[in-house]
């Protein structure tokens, strides 16, 4: 049976923080806390890292605040302990443990999971649960809770467990599983710092594989520590296997084409591709979906699967080159031989055009209003839009024809009008009206 509630302990403690010691004992700590901040701004330097864990945004903010704070804090109880009976410290040491678990698990999750909704209600729970274990810890009510929870036991298969031990092997498994999130992240960031274009795939890959090791590695230690059996696991494994082979398989091969596709590099982020109609530019190489964005700013999400069964147009992968063309049309008359030349180098002078292979002018076509022209023209950045330089081009090969009276015809049509010539008609007298004379019809006799 759990021994009842020693409250002589809890009276001792409201005394003691009443105590002229108190007094040393809040300035130590004042001074373990002031020395903890200065040790981070030291180490930080003037430069703020955004959303860093260690530092966080401000210097207080960070993980490495709290656990220098925590670690000061203990050594200057363990070295007054000899002169002075600890009562702020007893205090103060609880909260700065829990401190460090909040401020660890808010950052890590914060940091590894931006955009999943519930990660909020997690750190809620997480701060709720680290202070109320800093009350019954202060208070002496924590002792009494574990031996109460040693006291609820079952079985599972022929392992003995207790309340206790669930509670302690989750709190293990969830610091676990956050130290696992912290370190995929830090050399997910090492990894992918400074990288572009073709390393930058490859950095990818090995910062997921880097994740989902750690992960599962973190899982089957937070498992143990729970008391769960990890032989047991062969008979899950089996079942996920079974599930995988019918209801998960779009899954696991979507899974598996994401490995590939960053293990081959047929596609890698920042390439311009078309997929199924839609073109635009890979942003993003995720285990299950590759993430493409359109010049438009529309962003299409298509599964692993698609890149690998289906066609895919990769206008990057060989040769970052792309040709465009613009198309004008200028008088019949107009010297074709001396405007070519022209043409070329006021296209070649544009920022973007590309100086190998050079512009050409080609004389495409004898249309019925003029002779049409085609300037064909290279570009190596496509990822920043075809329309943009079509129109810079246009608007060089119009401002040089202006300045040369160059003309561009308009459409021409010769319209044939036939006119017939008919007799006119006879004039008449009518004698019974006695009025004006009537028109008569060609041909027809005149009345009697």
């Amino acid at each position: 049976m759990a021994r009842g509630f020693d409250r002589k302990e809890l009276d001792e403690l409201v005394v003691s923080l009443t105590q002229p010691g108190a007094a040393a004992e809040l300035a130590v700590l004042a001074v373990c806390l002031l020395a903890a901040w200065l040790v981070v701004r030291l180490l930080q330097g003037r430069r703020l890292p955004a959303g860093s864990i260690l530092f966080g945004d401000r210097v207080i903010d960070g993980v490495l605040f709290p656990v220098l704070a925590l670690a000061f804090a203990f050594a200057a109880r363990v070295g007054l302990e000899a002169t002075l009976k600890p009562a702020v410290f007893r205090v103060a040491i609880p909260i700065l443990v829990s401190l460090v678990v909040i401020r660890l698990s808010v950052r890590v999750l914060t940091r590894t999971l931006p955009a999943v909704a519930w990660v909020r209600s997690l750190e809620r729970s997480i701060s709720w649960l680290a202070w109320i274990a800093v009350v019954l810890w202060v208070t002496g009510v924590l002792p009494l809770v574990l031996e109460a929870m040693d006291e609820v036991r079952w079985k599972v298969g022929a392992v003995p467990m207790t309340l206790r031990n669930v509670v302690e092997g989750t709190i293990t498994a969830g610091i676990v599983l956050v130290i696992a999130l912290w370190i995929s992240s830090a050399l997910e960031k090492r990894l992918l710092v400074n990288a572009s274009g073709h390393d930058l795939s490859l950095r990818k890959i090995a910062a997921t594989l880097v994740r989902t090791v750690l992960l599962f590695v973190g899982l089957m230690f937070a498992l143990s520590a729970v008391g769960i059996d990890l032989t047991a696991l062969s008979v899950l494994g089996g079942a996920i296997g079974v599930g995988l082979g019918f209801g998960l398989q779009k899954i696991a091969a979507n899974y598996i084409s994401g490995f590939v596709i960053l293990a081959e590099r047929s596609i890698r982020i920042g390439d311009m591709v078309k997929v199924d109609g839609f073109e635009g530019r890979v942003s993003d190489i995720r285990t299950r979906y590759t993430v493409i964005r359109s010049l438009t700013g529309r962003e299409a999400i298509v599964p692993n699967e698609t890149l690998i069964t289906t066609r895919v147009e990769n206008s990057s992968l060989a040769d970052p080159r792309v040709l465009l063309q613009a198309a004008v049309q200028v008088a019949y008359g107009t010297d074709v031989r001396k405007l070519q030349p022209r043409l070329e180098a006021a296209v070649a002078a544009l920022p973007r055009v590309i100086s190998d292979p050079p512009p050409s002018v080609l004389l495409a076509a004898f249309a019925a209003d003029g002779m049409d022209l085609n300037i064909n023209f290279w570009i190596r950045d496509s990822e920043n839009g075809q329309g943009n330089i079509k129109s810079e081009v246009n608007l060089v090969v119009l401002d040089l024809l202006n300045a040369d009276g160059v003309e561009i015809p308009f459409p021409q049509r010769v319209v044939h009008a036939v006119v017939s010539e008919e007799p006119a008609a006879i004039e008449v007298p009518n004698p019974a009206a006695g009025g004006p004379p009537a028109a008569t019809p060609p041909g027809d006799p005149p009345p009697p």
